[in-house]
């Protein structure tokens, strides 16, 4: 069984001081480099977004950041606005080990969110992460990163249901929680037969 670390969206915007701060998320960064040594694959995503994206509440005259509204592909968080391509926000947090095997960017069709690291949020457009892992024979995957309630748990949940065998470290993730959103992706991860290894953090 060949086993991957994937490495979820640990960027500037993310960790305190972004435009989209996670709690303590750059204390996810020593805990991940440790473990990268450990894995066959070490794979990362980046967020990267289009200026204007149309999950970003700056686009809408009268909403603000974590309204939730309905787009095509279903209910969508309003966020401010991060992780635009090619700023100082997009990029991995310098700490962070860059030596893995692949940069899986998304969030980059204007009109569509991504948080998986399979597919975007209408769950059907594939990022090609999928077919990556096939032709490496890769099928245990261990996800870390931010957040844990938003891009870690709906890559956890589509990687799942594409058949891996796949782990959550949560000692290496921080969460949002957004109104409950912490509880109610580690009860569907755990529904869906994700393993969650660690304690909250």
């Amino acid at each position: 069984m060949t086993k991957a670390l994937i490495v979820i969206d640990v960027q500037v915007d993310f960790c305190p001081g972004g435009a989209l701060a996670v709690p303590d998320g750059d204390q996810v960064v020593a805990p991940i480099n440790a473990m990268m040594g450990k894995y066959d694959a070490v794979l990362m995503t980046q967020d990267w977004h289009p200026d204007g994206h149309s999950s970003f509440a700056s686009q809408y005259a009268d909403a603000s950041p974590y309204d939730v509204v309905q787009m095509p592909y279903g209910a969508q968080v309003l966020w401010p606005d991060h992780c635009v391509i090619n700023s100082v926000g997009a990029q991995f947090h310098s700490d962070l080990d860059l030596t893995g095997d692949l940069i899986l960017r998304k969030g980059y069709r204007p009109a569509i969110d991504s948080y998986s690291a399979f597919f975007e949020n209408d769950h059907s457009t594939a990022t090609g992460l999928h077919g990556y892992l096939q032709e490496r024979r890769i099928n245990d995957l261990t996800l870390v990163g931010l957040a844990t309630d938003f891009c870690v748990a709906y890559s956890a949940l589509d990687a799942a249901r594409l058949g891996y065998d796949v782990t959550v470290d949560l000692t290496a993730c921080r969460a949002i929680n957004l109104n409950g959103s912490l509880d109610e992706a580690l009860t569907r991860m755990q529904e869906a037969n994700v393993r969650l290894d660690g304690a909250l953090r």
